[in-house]
């Protein structure tokens, strides 16, 4: 091992020669020394695909070009691509089978059906009513959302601490697969005609899907976004007009997650559509048959292409420091009084000084260098941002069960009811590249800054526009009903065409452009690399407690009070919007600075795992902190991990 460290040594002795030009050492000794004692350096730091931030071949651009010229977005890696498809297979499975549990749950089978199919009428099965699967599809009994939303947060901390993302996604894969079979079960002849044991066997079913699906939801999105690699901005030449431009990661992340969310609708559109004539025409049992098929592309595609992925490896614990690290601030600013507190907390200085810098006699958990302490404190920013969803999940959680049982009181012309939803991912399908190619490089060419946040605001106001307009449409259906503000016992239909609720689907599909999109891009972009599944399941956990609150609404899911239902909805999403953008509307100006902070060098608790990967290029653990066995002093070794340097 040594003869190794020395071979690697030399080879290090060019670099110390370019080295030379830096700021002396000297200079900053005091405080480098601090965090050389508490940086460890992971072998995956150094990595291949990434550039020197001096490359010649990449222009920096200046202060002043970084307010006047316009940016672009990179070249999205092609192997992005074969994980937005897995999405696509995954969520085929995913909404196909959900867009049949509101009739599965509601409806009565059919009188004389052995599968649920009913061509000439409403096909069900277990009867429940409306407000049963109301109950039932925001509760943790349903994948569709409370129980989905919540095994995020155990499949992120299972792919950073333990597995890693890939590996994560494939044991994902076993459960989700199992779920789907437990499923078709329930849907079978032989089950379906006994109501009990039916929804006891679907019930489970959903559970175990659930978790297969938490694990796999909270770890994707972070894989298709890590193979991009750039993470600064660079200038380039268009050769075509000779229009000098900026090459912003951010923007190329938000296209990378624009078409990630178009792949996850198309499948979602093609699942959903198909298997409502499925179930109409069939049955149930064919209608979980065909999602379960089409989900098995995912771990071949999976396979094929394993080696051409760029992943991260698993970390070790790293939510449990980031937890220390924000009591220990929030101890040191504590106030009995409530205003001092906040303002303390608002304040730069609550997390500068738990900078391991500043402390002389740091516990044995801080084994972190500053720049990680940065890392913290912007995404602790962000998880702020995501506790306005809630509100926001409200109005999008209408589509998938009140906003159905609403299209069955109205004429349908032959249509399902269940195929309305479908004008939601087709208008996604639609919009996604209006936005991304004509909307947003227009605004960016007026010299609009569209940000994350005006974005985000947006979305809210057209969501909330989306539930006035679907009480508008409740309203006309209790006033023209033949049975008043019972409509949902009625043989007859309200005189009202179903298409007036492509109103509503539309405007929740661009809030979603807008508010959803973006909030994935956000907590792709503010979380540290050993922390991105884990904000993204925090992201996604917000889905759940939109699901408990929408629970609390169950008691107004049922005649004659759906028009207070939208109503208070429309009203929750148009004040938590407002306030939203009041509250942090001054993140905006740190935009640029919160996305260029510079990577910290900390990974993880990984030194077991990790030591004979970092001797091999030429460091060894000494007190806490990988250090290069060529350098002289922890100065140097810590100035190559500040500079990020790789190899």
């Amino acid at each position: 091992m040594k003869e190794k460290r020395s071979s690697t040594t030399n080879s290090y002795k060019s670099w110390l020669s370019f080295k030379s030009h830096l700021t002396d050492a000297s200079e900053h000794k005091s405080s480098e020394r601090a965090n050389a004692t508490v940086s460890p350096v992971k072998s995956t730091v150094f990595s291949t695909s990434s550039r020197f931030l001096d490359d010649d071949e990449y222009e920096r651009p200046t202060v002043e070009e970084e307010s006047t010229l316009r940016r672009v977005s990179g070249k999205v890696p092609w192997v992005a691509y074969t994980i937005a498809f897995v999405e696509l297979c995954e969520r085929f499975s995913f909404f196909g089978t959900a867009a049949v549990f509101v009739n599965y749950i509601q409806q009565p089978l059919p009188e004389g059906s052995t599968t649920g199919a009913d061509g000439s009428g409403q096909p069900g099965a277990l009867g429940m009513g409306q407000q049963a699967a109301t109950g039932l599809t925001t509760s943790h009994d349903l994948v569709n959302t409370f129980w989905c939303y919540v095994t995020p947060l155990v499949g992120a901390w299972i792919g950073d601490e333990f597995l890693g993302r890939l590996k994560t996604i494939q044991l994902s894969i076993v459960f989700a697969f199992l779920g789907h079979i437990i499923l078709i079960i329930s849907a079978l002849p032989s089950v379906i005609t006994h109501p009990q044991g039916s929804l006891g066997c679907f019930s489970v079913g959903l559970v175990v899907f659930g978790i297969g699906v938490g694990g796999f939801k909270s770890n994707i999105s972070p894989l298709i976004a890590e193979q991009y690699k750039e993470t600064r901005l660079y200038v380039r030449t268009i050769a075509k007009t000779g229009e000098r431009v900026i090459v912003d990661p951010g923007q190329t992340i938000s296209r990378i997650f624009m078409y990630f969310y178009c792949m996850i609708n198309v499948g979602a559109l093609t699942g959903s559509i198909s298997m409502v004539y499925a179930e109409r025409y069939v049955g149930f049992w064919l209608a979980f048959l065909i999602p379960t098929i089409m989900f098995g592309l995912c771990p071949l595609v999976l396979y094929v292409c394993r080696n051409k992925y760029s992943v991260t490896p698993p970390t070790g614990s790293v939510l449990g420091k980031a937890c220390k690290l924000w009591w220990l601030a929030l101890m040191k600013k504590w106030s009995w009084n409530p205003r001092t507190l906040i303002r303390n907390c608002k304040s730069r200085a609550f997390w500068e000084d738990t900078k391991p810098s500043k402390i002389d006699h740091r516990p044995e958990w801080m084994t972190f260098d500053d720049l990680w302490v940065d890392e913290v404190r912007r995404v602790a920013k962000a998880c702020v941002i995501f506790l306005w969803y809630p509100l926001y999940w409200l109005t999008y959680s209408q589509m998938t069960n009140n906003l159905t049982s609403q299209a069955a009181t109205m004429q349908l012309h032959g249509a399902p009811n269940d195929i309305i939803l479908n004008l939601n991912p087709l208008a996604l399908i639609i919009f996604i590249p209006i936005m991304d190619h004509l909307i947003y490089p227009g605004l960016s060419r007026m010299g609009i800054k569209f940000t994350p946040l005006k974005r985000i605001y947006t979305g809210f106001i057209l969501a909330s526009l989306s539930m006035v307009a679907a009480t508008v449409t409740q309203y006309y259906i209790y006033k023209t009903s033949p049975c008043g503000d019972h409509p949902s016992v009625c043989k007859e239909p309200a005189p009202i065409n179903v298409w007036v609720q492509a109103v509503p689907y539309i405007l929740v599909a661009i809030s979603e452009i807008l508010a959803s999109i973006t909030g994935y891009e956000y907590a792709y972009t503010k979380a540290p690399k050993n922390m991105k599944s884990l904000v993204q399941s925090l992201f996604l956990f917000m889905n759940a407690i939109s699901s408990a609150i929408q629970q609390g609404l169950t008691a107004l899911s049922t005649d004659p009070l759906l028009v207070w239902n939208y109503g208070f909805v429309a009203i929750l999403a148009f004040i938590g919007g407002n306030l939203f953008y009041i509250s942090h509307r001054s993140l905006d100006r740190e935009e640029d600075e919160l996305n260029n902070i510079q990577a910290s060098c900390f990974v993880g608790d990984t030194r077991k795992k990790d030591e004979e990967s970092q001797a091999v290029l030429g460091y060894e653990y000494d007190t806490g902190s990988y250090r290069h066995a060529g350098f002289d002093s922890e100065t140097e070794s810590m100035e190559l991990g500040d500079r990020r340097v790789r190899h």
